[in-house]
């Protein structure tokens, strides 16, 4: 009889989040752990086996556990290590034979990617791109993730770290200087500190009215400027125009290297629905060549959000 369940983590800078699933795509009981308070790779890893067994317990032994599957920053699909992840205090000098020391603990298979990989083959399994074989996924966030499938497959590249289309130069001269060392990329314009960097670049460079006013600008983020424009603020919602057609304009670009069926948007920002959605559809339609117009479609995705970093990652578990 096949083995019934995965395990689902996805890693993030502050927490990691851990679920068992089942093939119907259930979260059937799911935990977290702080992913930042541990020096070691050695003792994060420790304390996340120790949390899998205590989950697993009785009710989903791990010899019914057909596979791990792992989103990180960072993180190699080809050789289950994390690189050099600057926002994880145990692996940002250095590599992490994370795979080799999961299974080492578990004796279960494990599979590693990145997080936005992780939401690609989670959608593939579970959400909007079901029945895709072309898409593209876009996690707006913290920063900008992607995932891009062709014929079916995740695009990895030769050495397992393609489809990082949040650093595609948006503005090359006098751009915004990101976190990666390059200036000009599209997450210091189109991620949720995107979206807070341009508040506050209007409010100091304008006199235009706007509820934002009222807050001390470094402390204005993206959730400020989406409640401001619900109430009408037009400083705002010009915010999420801007940002929305500097997304449109990448995703004419992305199409035009492969072509897919659909752009998935996933994340924070995607709750400015409208807001966003609008400016993007327009300047991709208006930035893409003839051949495609009118045939790319945007869509949001569809994993339930509390369940969705669970559910990307442990549909990796289902490939071992």
């Amino acid at each position: 009889m096949e083995k019934p369940y995965v395990v689902g983590i996805d890693i993030g800078a502050q927490t990691a989040k851990y679920g068992i699933v089942d093939a119907r795509g259930n979260v059937l009981a799911q935990s977290v752990i702080v992913s930042n308070s541990q020096p070691t790779a050695e003792e994060f890893i420790n304390d996340l086996c120790n949390g899998i067994r205590k989950l697993a317990g009785n009710e989903y032994p791990l010899d019914q556990i057909r596979g791990i599957g792992v989103g990180a920053p960072n993180g190699n699909y080809y050789t289950g290590t994390i690189e050099n992840a600057a926002n994880l205090t145990w692996a940002k000098n250095g590599t992490v034979e994370f795979v080799k020391m999961m299974e080492s603990q578990l004796g279960v298979p494990v599979a590693l990617t990145n997080d936005a990989n992780a939401a690609a083959v989670g959608e593939m399994t579970y959400g909007a791109a079901r029945g895709m074989k072309n898409f593209i996924i876009i996690t707006l966030g913290t920063g900008v993730g992607s995932g891009i499938v062709i014929n079916g497959d995740v695009v990895y590249g030769h050495d397992g770290f393609a489809g990082e289309l949040g650093h595609t130069c948006r503005v090359r001269n006098n751009g915004r200087i990101c976190g990666c060392g390059k200036t000009g990329c599209l997450e210091t314009y189109a991620s949720a500190t995107g979206v807070a960097r341009t508040a506050r670049e209007l409010l100091e460079l304008t006199d235009r009215k706007s509820i934002l006013r009222t807050l001390p600008a470094e402390n204005i983020t993206s959730k400020d400027v989406f409640d401001a424009a619900i109430e009408g603020d037009e400083l705002a919602k010009d915010i999420f125009t801007f940002t929305g057609r500097i997304l449109g304009e990448a995703f004419a670009d992305f199409v035009a290297f492969s072509s897919p069926e659909a752009i998935i948007l996933f994340g924070g920002l995607t709750k400015a629905g409208d807001l966003i959605y609008k400016p993007i559809v327009e300047a991709m339609n208006l930035n893409l060549l003839p051949i495609w117009k009118g045939k790319i479609k945007v869509l949001f995705s569809t994993l339930k959000e509390s369940d969705a970093a669970i559910l990307g990652a442990g549909a990796l578990g289902w490939e071992l």
